[in-house]
This record gives structure tokens, sequence and C-alpha cells, in this order.
């Protein structure tokens, strides 16, 4: 899998949101095994620590738990990756009308090109 990293904002935080990504997506599936801390940073090309602290954030969101015995596993609780992948959708559907506005659209209008009507907004 590509990791997309940039200069925009700290590597561990964007490693956190790629990682929550595949979590939502079901690439990493509910009460999967994650792959390792240097398994996951020698994949994206960074510093374990750098993971370790990505993966924290994971497991204080509730994304993931770690087992001593068996490792860090993606949570099974769908009510949690449900409120999540909600989450994000909502961002993106705050940024799509964000960016509309910015071509010269009213909510409406950007709202009706992609099929929903003005109650719904």
């Amino acid at each position: 899998m590509d990791w997309k990293l940039d200069d925009s904002m700290p590597i561990w935080i964007q490693l956190a949101e790629q990682i929550t990504q595949r979590i939502v997506s079901g690439t990493y599936p509910m009460g999967e095994k994650l792959p390792s801390v240097r398994e996951l940073a020698t994949e994206a090309g960074v510093n374990p620590n750098t993971m370790q602290r990505a993966l924290a954030k994971l497991d204080s969101d509730g994304l993931t738990e770690v087992n001593r015995t068996s490792g860090r596993m993606v949570t099974d609780k769908a009510e949690t990756v449900d409120a999540v992948r909600k989450q994000m959708a909502a961002k993106l559907i705050e940024q799509y009308f964000a960016g509309m506005e910015q071509l010269g659209f009213s909510k409406a209008k950007a709202g009706e090109m992609i099929g929903l009507e003005e109650s719904n907004l």
C-alpha cells in the first residue's frame, strides 16, 4: 500500500489518518491483527517511534486495541468504526460545499448537482 506523506502537517498525524482510512474502508478489517509497528514503519518509510505515536492516537480513539499476547488489533466494535466513517464523510461533504462555494455555486446549486434537494441541505 502506498503512503502519501508531505510537509503539510506532522507525519504521525498523516499516518494516523491514513491508517484510520484503511480501517473504515475495510483494508484493515475489524477484529484483525495489524502489522507490527516496525513492519508499518518500514512500509511507510518512517521511524518506528513516529509510527508508534500514530498508533497510540488510534488506541486513544478506540479504533485499535493492544493485546499483550497477540499485538495490536483493529477494534471489533462496528459502532466505533461507523461513527468514525460518518465523521470522515461529513468532513468530505463540508469540503465539497466549500469548494463549490469558491467556484461561485450556491449551497443549493451544489447540492442539486449531486442530486440533493434543497430540503435535504
